[in-house]
Order: structure tokens, then sequence, then C-alpha cells
């Protein structure tokens, strides 16, 4: 294998030098970033609670449907706004003393009295819809561009269609970035769908620039794993043969990242950019811290071919969905084998090169914030 510039790769089992520590593995999140609160039909009228980054909001949409997100907790006695209701054009009311707050987390009525008292405000962060989700900005709202949302636009693009759900996984995010940045896993944790033995013989290229981090993998002329058979016998009715396989991951601070994948008949040009003779598939991918060891994962897979066939978005909706849950299984032992065991330390391989560059990248985040990029271990 060849990593190209991977920061602390160790083909001797060298410690990892991540998170500022080899022995705390709860690793933080940064706060000025946008993080996928909800997928959009999820946000309705009806105030609904999220925990984003250790922060409790309450999700609603104005009465023009814009999407607000305030703290989860009245300015009053605390009490959460997402057990309140909508009121008016604008307003949230709290359901313990009809406290009402508007979009901006100002308070527009109180009970009982005519004056307002004005100290009586809640946290508002600036929220923006785009590809299908409602994205959150927690950190100083002076810093919240637009621009910075990460590109996630197969989601709605006209030339690919597909579907997704939502896991509430049992671990930190970082553990699910290092999932998705290191694709061998797929040899042993999926051998009955994706997994097959060229993963882990074949080369890579891992390259960096900014906020983002892409990893490459090709495979050349090996047998279809049973997915991506199925795949081409969709698109190509009868489909035997070799085919050439590639994943292609891009990942883009602090959580996004979209794995361009696809098989096509061996030797027809795809690793040149012909890629008629297959079917390409985007994996999408954006992870939103929940608490230190809870993660919300949104996912989507994304297809640009037999675009009509809702039979196909189904199928494939449920069949990573299954993918994802033997993922979901071993996410889960692994944080509970960190909690276990506080003073191990991680190790590093050469395939680990892609998740080191991240994890530079979020330390990075994180300095500029004056944070820590590990936490106690409690």
């Amino acid at each position: 294998m060849t990593a190209v510039a991977a920061p602390r790769t160790a083909p001797g089992g060298t410690p990892a030098e991540s998170a500022g520590s080899t022995t705390a593995k709860v690793f933080n999140h940064p706060l000025n970033a946008w993080y996928v609160a909800a997928w959009d039909h999820e946000v309705t009228r009806k105030p609904m609670a999220r925990r984003i980054a250790n922060q409790p909001l309450a999700l609603f949409r104005t009465e023009d449907g814009r999407a607000a997100a305030l703290a989860d907790a009245c300015w009053h006695r605390l009490a959460p706004l997402s057990m309140g209701k909508t009121i008016g054009a604008d307003g949230i009311q709290c359901p313990y003393h009809g406290i009402v707050y508007n979009s901006a987390g100002r308070c527009i009525s109180m009970p009982a009295q005519e004056t307002i008292n004005p100290s009586a405000t809640v946290p508002s962060y600036p929220v923006i819809e785009r590809y299908r989700y409602v994205w959150v900005w927690l950190g100083d709202p002076t810093r919240a561009d637009p621009d910075l949302v990460p590109d996630m636009s197969q989601m709605d693009s006209e030339e690919w269609a597909g579907d997704g759900e939502t896991i509430h996984a049992a671990c930190n995010y970082q553990l699910i970035l290092d999932n998705l940045m290191d694709l061998t896993h797929e040899e042993f944790v999926h051998a009955s769908s994706i997994g097959q033995e060229e993963l882990s013989d074949s080369e890579f290229e891992t390259t960096h620039e900014g906020n983002k981090v892409t990893v490459s993998r090709w495979m050349f002329d090996i047998d279809a794993p049973p997915f991506w058979l199925k795949n081409m016998r969709d698109k190509f009715p009868g489909f035997t043969g070799k085919v050439d396989r590639w994943q292609i991951i891009h990942f883009e601070a602090p959580g996004t990242i979209r794995i361009d994948v696809g098989v096509a008949k061996a030797g027809t040009g795809a690793h040149e950019g012909d890629r008629s003779q297959g079917v390409n598939g985007y994996v999408m991918n954006t992870i939103t811290p929940e608490t230190d060891r809870t993660s919300h994962y949104f996912w989507a897979f994304m297809r640009n071919y037999r675009l009509d066939s809702q039979l196909i978005t189904t199928q494939l909706r449920d069949g990573v969905h299954g993918v994802f849950g033997e993922d979901e299984t071993m996410l889960k032992a692994q944080q509970e084998a960190i909690d276990a065991n506080p003073d191990h330390q991680f190790y590093s391989l050469n395939i680990d090169a892609g998740g080191m560059w991240v994890r530079r990248i979020l330390e990075k985040m994180l300095d500029a914030e004056g944070r820590p990029a590990a936490i106690a271990h409690q």
C-alpha cells in the first residue's frame, strides 16, 4: 500500500498522536461549523427536541415555513420549549407558564403582565436549509457563513436519485469518521455484501487541502461483490464477468463524508473517466455529535442510473441500512471497549492515513476556538 501526504502513519504500529493525548479517547467537536440537525421533513410547525454537540435545541417552523432553532430551555424556569407549541406567525410558547418567544429567541408575551422583562431571551442559533437537511451553527453567529455548508449536492441534484435514514450511534462522532475514512474494514465487517479481500490488497492515495481530505482506491479486474453485482444487473440485465471497482472518499470538516463508489465492466475506461459501462453511486454521510459518546448519523445512497425506479431506490436504501447496521454494532462495541480501557493507547496503521488527516484538521479548528481536542475520560 502507498499513502501520499499521510501524517503520522505507522507501519510498525506506533501509538497514534491524535486528539492531543494517547489515552483520552473521547474527542471534542468544533462549534464554529455547520452540523445537520435534522432532515428537512422532520422539522414542522410542531416543535421537536434534538441535542446537538451537547446543546439541547428546540426546532420548529414559523408560519411562513422558515426553520428555527432555539435553546430548549425557557428563560423563566428552564422548561423545555420543545414540549410547547407554535403560536402566531413567529412564536413558540413555553408549555409551563405560557411565555412566548419569537424565532430570534426574544420574549414577545408574558402571562398576567403587560411589561416584558428585557432579559427574557433564550439563545437562538443560525439555521440554513440545504441538500434536504436543516443545518445549525452553534458557535459564533457572526461567523455562520452559508458558503461553509459542506458540499452534499448529489442530495438534491436532478442527475441523482436516492434516499436515506438516520442512525442514532452509541459512540463518539470521530469513531464514525475513522470508520468511513478507511473502508478496508468492509472485508471483515461486511463480508456478505460489499466486502472482498482486494480491499486490503489494493493501493490507495491520500491527499488533503484546507479542511478537506480525499482517499482514493481502485481495484482492477476483480469479481463484483454481491451488492455491486446486483446493481450491475439492474442496469445491465444478465451481466457476468470481471469489474473495475472504485472508492473515492471526500471528507469536508467537521463531519461530512461523500464516498464516490461503483463498479464498471473491467477494462472499459472507468479509471480514465468513462463510467458508462458501470454503475455509480454516492454514499452520503454527515455526522453530528449529540453528546461526547453519542452521534446523529445522517446517510443516504444516491445513484445516477435508473432514476425513475422507486423500487431500486427502496432496495438500495434497505440494503445500505443492513450494511450500516453492522457498522453500528461494531462502533457501539468499540466505544464500550474504549470506556472500559481508558489507559489503552490508540495505534495507527498505513490504512489510517485519511483518518489521521481528519483529526489534524479538527484539532486545528478546536485550537482556533481555544478548546481542547480531547475530553478527559469520565
